[in-house]
C-alpha cells in the first residue's frame, strides 16, 4: 500500500468566491480557470474544525459539463488535508437528497456536492458546488461567511499526487491513510425512502393498467434513482420514466421543472393521455406534480401534502409535529397548520433555515416529524436535511394511492384535480404566482429594489389601487433555534384582505440577476374557487409593475417565467 504525496501549492485570492443561497455559482469556465475551485475547497477545509482530519466525507454531483474532472481535483485535496475516506458515487453520480441521506445513514463529516440546481449545464453554462455538514443539510452561514473570509486571504493550497479514480466501477481504492470508496449511488437512499412510505400501496396504484404516469428526470441525477424506485422497486412500465440518461448539457435544455421548461412533459399531461405526472431539477431536489391537464402549484403542493400526510404516509403516522415554509411560499400551509394544531413557522428562502427547525424538534426528544416547502418546486421533510424531488412525488402518489385503493379497475380514478379542488372547498384557494425576470443587469436589479424600498415608505393604512396596505417591509427572520438574525430576504406589501406582493432577487443565478416577483390573493367564497389566476391576480400583478417600474428599469416587457 503505497503512500499519499502532498504538495503545497502557492495561490493568491480570486475575487467573487462569496457562497449564496445554495453554494457557489458561477460558468463553468470561471471554474475551469487555474486555482479557482482549489482555492474555494481549501478555504473551505481551512473553515472547518480539526475533526476533518480523520473523517469521512461524501462527494458526489449533478453529472453536469466538468463534474468528473473536479471530483478528481477534491479527491485529492481530501487525500492532501488529512481526510481519511471518500465515498463517491458510481460515475460520480450523486443527488443533493442521496448525499444528504448518506451523510445521515453513514455518520460522515459532511459532504461537497457539485450541482447548480436547476441552472443549465454544458461547457458554456453554470457549474456549483456546496458544502453540507454532519446531520446531511446545507452549511449555515457561520460556514459560508468563513468559507469566504478565507477565499480572500488564501496563499497556498494542498493537493496529493494520486491517480485519478476509475468511477465508472464499484470499487475501494486504499492509500496508507486514505481511501476512497466509489459507491452505489442509489442503495441507501432507495431503502431510506422505503422506511418512509408504504411501497406495496404505491406498487399497486402504479401496476394499474388504468393509471398512467410519467417522470421527467430532464437528464438530470434523477434517471438511475427513477429507474430503480418506479420500475424496478414499484413495477411501473419501463416507459414511465422519461429523459432519465443523466447528460452533461442535460441534453440542451433547461433542467428546471416548470411550465415553461419541462415543455414536453407538459404537453403530454395536457393530451389527456396521463393520469399523473412529474419532473425534477438537475439535482433532484426540486419537484413539479401535474395531474390530467392540470397543474399543482408548490405552494398548494406542500398544503396537500400536510393535509394526507398523517392518513396516507407511515413515516407520519406517529404525528406531525410541525409546517414550515419560506415567506414567499403562498399562506396555503399555514391555513393547515392551523387547523390540525401544529406549530408553523415562515422562515427566508434557504433550506438551511428549515434544518434548524429540524433540529429543534430532534433535540427536544419529539418525533421527527416535519414538513417544508418552498414556492420554487422545493418540498421535503425531516427524513433528511434538503428537499426532496423524488419523496414529494412519492408523497403525491400515496394520496393518490389512498384515495383510489378501493375503486375498481375500469372505473373512473379520483383525479389529481379533484383531490385539489375538494382541498381548496374545505382550506380556501390561495391564487397564486411567480414572475421570474432572469439574467437582468445586476445593477438593473438592485435600481429596482431601492426603487420598491422607497415606494414602502409611509404606505401602511393607505390604500394602493384599492388594496388597503397593513404591512410594508423587508423580510427579517429571528433564527428560534441559534438566535441569529437574517435581513434583507424581500420587500413584502401585505393587505388587509391578505392579499401580497413580494419582491425578491434571487441568489441561485450565475450570471446577472434574477428578479422575482410573488402576487397571492385568497378567496374562500366556493363559486370563486375554479378562476384563472392570472386573471384574479391581475389587479395585483398591475400594482406591482407600477410601484416598481420594473419594465423601465429592466426593459423586459414580460417575464422569463410564469409559475
Amino acid at each position: 500500500m503505497s503512500s499519499v504525496t502532498v504538495n503545497t501549492v502557492p495561490t493568491t485570492p480570486i475575487q467573487g468566491q462569496k457562497t449564496g443561497t445554495s453554494g457557489l455559482r458561477k460558468r463553468v469556465k470561471v471554474f475551469q480557470e487555474p486555482h479557482y475551485l482549489n482555492n474555494w475547497i481549501q478555504s473551505l477545509f481551512n473553515s472547518l474544525p480539526p475533526q476533518l482530519k480523520g473523517s469521512t466525507l461524501v462527494i458526489g454531483g449533478d453529472g453536469r459539463y466538468w463534474n468528473k474532472e473536479a471530483l478528481q481535483i477534491i479527491i485529492k485535496m481530501c487525500a492532501a488535508n488529512g481526510v481519511a475516506k471518500v465515498l463517491v458515487g458510481h460515475n460520480g453520480i450523486l443527488s443533493t437528497p442521496a448525499v444528504s441521506a448518506i451523510i445521515r445513514a453513514r455518520h460522515a463529516f459532511g459532504g461537497i456536492i457539485l450541482t447548480a440546481s436547476h441552472n443549465p449545464g454544458g461547457p458554456d453554462a453554470d457549474f456549483g458546488i456546496k458544502y453540507n455538514i454532519s446531520n446531511g443539510g446545507p452549511a449555515p452561514e457561520s460556514i459560508t461567511d468563513a468559507i469566504y473570509t478565507h477565499t480572500v486571504k488564501i496563499s497556498e493550497y494542498k493537493i496529493a499526487t494520486l491517480p485519478d479514480i476509475d468511477l465508472s466501477h464499484l470499487a475501494s481504492h486504499k492509500w496508507v491513510g486514505f481511501e476512497v470508496d466509489v459507491i452505489d449511488s442509489t442503495a441507501e437512499y432507495v431503502a431510506l425512502l422505503k422506511t418512509i412510505f408504504d411501497f406495496s400501496a404505491l406498487r399497486s396504484l402504479l401496476t394499474r393498467p388504468d393509471f398512467h404516469f410519467l417522470y421527467d428526470s430532464m437528464h438530470g441525477v434523477t434517471g438511475p434513482y427513477n429507474e430503480r424506485i418506479f420500475v424496478h422497486e414499484l413495477g411501473a412500465s419501463g416507459k414511465s420514466v422519461m429523459n432519465h440518461h443523466p447528460l452533461p448539457d442535460f441534453g440542451g435544455h433547461h433542467p428546471d421543472p416548470n411550465l415553461t421548461y419541462a415543455k414536453e412533459l407538459v404537453q403530454r399531461a395536457w393530451s389527456g393521455e396521463i393520469d399523473f405526472a412529474a419532473a425534477s431539477d438537475g439535482d433532484g431536489d426540486r419537484n413539479m406534480v401535474l395531474g390530467k391537464k392540470f397543474f399543482v402549484t408548490p405552494s398548494d403542493s406542500l398544503a396537500l401534502i400536510a393535509a394526507n400526510a398523517q392518513h396516507v404516509i407511515p413515516y407520519f403516522k406517529k404525528g406531525l409535529k410541525a409546517i414550515a415554509r419560506s415567506m414567499p411560499t403562498s399562506c396555503a400551509a399555514d391555513r393547515v397548520a392551523q387547523k390540525l394544531g401544529v406549530a408553523f413557522y415562515e422562515v427566508p428562502t434557504g433550506w438551511k433555515f428549515f434544518g434548524n427547525l429540524m433540529e429543534k424538534y430532534k433535540d427536544e426528544g419529539t418525533p421527527q416529524s416535519v414538513l417544508c416547502g418552498e414556492e420554487s418546486f422545493g418540498t421535503g421533510s425531516d427524513h433528511i436535511r434538503e428537499k426532496d424531488g423524488i419523496w414529494a412525488v412519492l408523497a403525491w402518489l400515496s394520496i393518490l394511492a389512498d384515495r383510489n385503493k378501493n375503486v375498481p379497475v375500469g372505473q373512473p380514478l379520483i383525479s389529481v384535480e379533484q383531490i385539489v379542488k375538494e382541498h381548496w372547498k374545505v382550506y380556501g384557494r390561495n391564487y397564486y404566482s411567480r414572475y421570474d425576470y432572469e439574467e437582468v443587469d445586476s445593477k438593473a436589479g438592485d435600481e429596482l429594489m431601492k426603487r420598491v424600498g422607497e415606494a414602502q415608505q409611509g404606505v401602511v393604512g393607505k390604500a394602493l389601487h384599492g388594496f388597503q396596505v397593513q404591512l410594508a417591509d423587508n423580510f427579517a427572520y429571528n433564527d428560534p433555534v441559534d438566535h441569529s438574525v437574517t435581513k434583507n430576504q424581500g420587500f413584502r406589501f401585505i393587505f388587509s384582505d391578505g392579499s401580497r406582493i413580494i419582491f425578491r432577487l434571487s441568489g441561485t443565478g450565475s450570471t446577472g440577476a434574477t428578479i422575482r416577483v410573488y402576487f397571492e390573493k385568497y378567496e374562500s367564497d366556493p363559486s370563486k374557487l375554479d378562476q384563472d389566476p392570472q386573471q384574479v391576480l391581475k389587479p395585483l400583478i398591475d400594482l406591482a409593475l407600477e410601484l416598481s417600474n420594473l419594465k423601465h428599469l429592466t426593459g423586459r416587457n414580460e417575464p422569463t417565467v410564469i409559475t
